[in-house]
């Protein structure tokens, strides 16, 4: 069998995880190479816990270089995945890149171009994207069995997380080392997920509540106000606050409800279109008649696994990524315009003035607290 050699940047928590997952060999088409991590203590476990035949490098750059790898995994703090992606490209790497794309949009858009100019292969570590409700919700909106949609509500508040967790890393939750809190680490999947099954709105209005429940100087309580292109609206409500927690996602169409939780697609089917009854039933308070559907899927939920798959097959064979790395920008996008409105007290439009946002973050970054991390490293294992 033809294997992908493949190198991993930053053995913290989602970097550790996949390379467990590619030694265990649930990724037949990827074959471990070297790995990087500037943490001694990281590297350490490596030498530990992988393979002798790992080569195992201090940094990214030195990896990227090296030339024992044909693709590389980026999972390092926030900032530098656009570098890296970019020296990998220059490279002439493929590129897996791990969620969010970047910080900043307009540091990410220099990737993209990068990335347009080569024919190497670039793809996000969007792993909700497999899931089987999700796509099933993406397929239903982009055929129009909800007909246009007028309402779009998240509620995503089990990203519960810990003081501890916080206190993990140097880099966590600091304006300078991550540049952003729940939007920016655990929420960029809820964000992607949304442009993509929904589309980015047009304009946002943001509350984002920074060290509210913890310790920290970045955002851990958002609640967002969206407004898209056909004059649907929307709220998108987020924490890592919040035990126990909702994930709720329902999207409302002139042809039915569909709602998503407990791991449940349910659909809310109206007889005639919301908008023609509105204006032609003479009763004043009937509804249209409505049937309760329980949505079935496929069942395949193959999260990073099926990211790396789809990687691996691209590079091989030229079959179709989960998501591609140039998406990436659109979530971020969202992101960065709930911060902005914030920063700024008003609404904001799309696409944000991207020279402002990042006026505005740097402005954070320069006040930003340096901390000691304590090195914990978490198992992620289903919390993305």
């Amino acid at each position: 069998m033809n294997k992908v050699k493949i190198g991993i940047i930053g053995i913290g928590n989602m970097g550790t995880n996949h390379a467990k997952s590619i030694i265990e060999g649930n990724v037949p088409e990827l074959e471990l190479v070297a790995v990087a991590d500037r943490q001694q203590m990281r590297r350490e476990w490596c030498k530990n816990h992988l393979p002798e035949s790992v080569h195992i490098y201090d940094e990214g750059h030195d990896l990227i270089a090296g030339g024992l790898c044909e693709a590389v995994l980026i999972a390092v703090p926030h900032y530098q995945h656009p570098e890296l992606a970019i020296d990998a490209f220059n490279h002439r790497l493929h590129v897996l890149c791990e969620k969010p794309a970047g910080v900043y949009t307009k540091q990410v858009r220099l990737m993209n171009e990068e990335a347009a100019k080569c024919d190497r292969v670039f793809a996000m570590m969007f792993n909700q994207r497999t899931n089987c409700i999700y796509r099933k919700m993406h397929e239903m909106v982009v055929n129009k069995q909800l007909g246009d949609i007028r309402r779009v509500n998240w509620i995503i508040t089990d990203w519960y997380r810990t003081q501890s967790y916080y206190d993990s890393g140097d880099w966590r939750a600091t304006w300078d080392g991550e540049g952003g809190g729940v939007l920016l680490n655990q929420c960029p999947h809820n964000l992607d997920l949304l442009q993509w099954i929904c589309g980015l709105p047009q304009k946002v209005h943001a509350y984002c509540h920074e060290g509210k429940w913890h310790d920290i100087e970045v955002e851990d309580d958002v609640t967002a106000y969206l407004e898209y292109p056909n004059g649907a609206t929307g709220v998108f409500i987020t924490t890592t606050g919040d035990a126990p927690g909702t994930n709720r996602f329902e999207i409302t169409g002139t042809l039915g409800k569909l709602v998503c939780e407990d791991d449940k697609l349910t659909f809310y089917k109206l007889k005639e279109n919301l908008s023609e009854h509105c204006a032609s039933c003479k009763a004043g308070f009937d509804k249209p008649e409505c049937e309760k559907i329980e949505i079935e899927t496929d069942g395949m939920n193959e999260q990073h696994t099926g990211i790396m798959k789809a990687f691996a097959g691209k590079i091989l064979r030229g079959t179709d990524l989960v998501a591609g790395g140039e998406e990436g920008i659109n979530g971020l996008m969202l992101s960065n315009a709930m911060h902005m409105s914030d920063w700024l007290g008003r609404p904001v439009t799309l696409p944000i003035d991207e020279d402002e946002f990042l006026k505005l973050l740097n402005e954070r970054r320069a006040k930003s607290r340096k901390k000691e991390g304590t090195g914990i490293v978490f198992d992620t294992e289903g919390s993305y």
